[in-house]
């Protein structure tokens, strides 16, 4: 499995509130469900914490996570593991620019 950019959707318009936007829509488009998910700043060396929680993201579901982590990084690395076992990342996606990524 890997994580693919699906598209960039945000518009960087004049404003300093679109410029500074870090949320991301996560889209699982796989057959299996994604049991945790760690979105890390690309400066960091460990994964931070799963952002799903006690939550899981099943098959043709999204959630909108901030990354806003007041650190201004704009850069994030992405790992998700499966109840499969499997993992996939994607690592120095600009968030600010950034607004959706498939999981497929």
């Amino acid at each position: 499995m890997k994580l693919v950019i699906l598209a960039t959707a945000l518009v960087l318009a004049g404003s300093a509130s679109y410029a500074e936007n870090r949320l991301v829509t996560f889209t699982n488009k796989t057959e299996v469900v994604v049991n945790e998910m760690f979105g890390s700043n690309s400066g960091s060396d460990n994964w931070e914490e799963d952002v799903l929680g006690n939550d899981t993201l099943e098959p043709g579901q999204s959630v909108d996570v901030n990354f806003d982590d007041a650190t201004g990084y704009c850069k994030f690395d992405f790992k998700v593991t499966f109840a499969d076992g499997d993992e996939g990342t994607l690592m120095d996606v600009n968030v600010c620019e950034v607004a959706d990524v498939t999981i497929q």
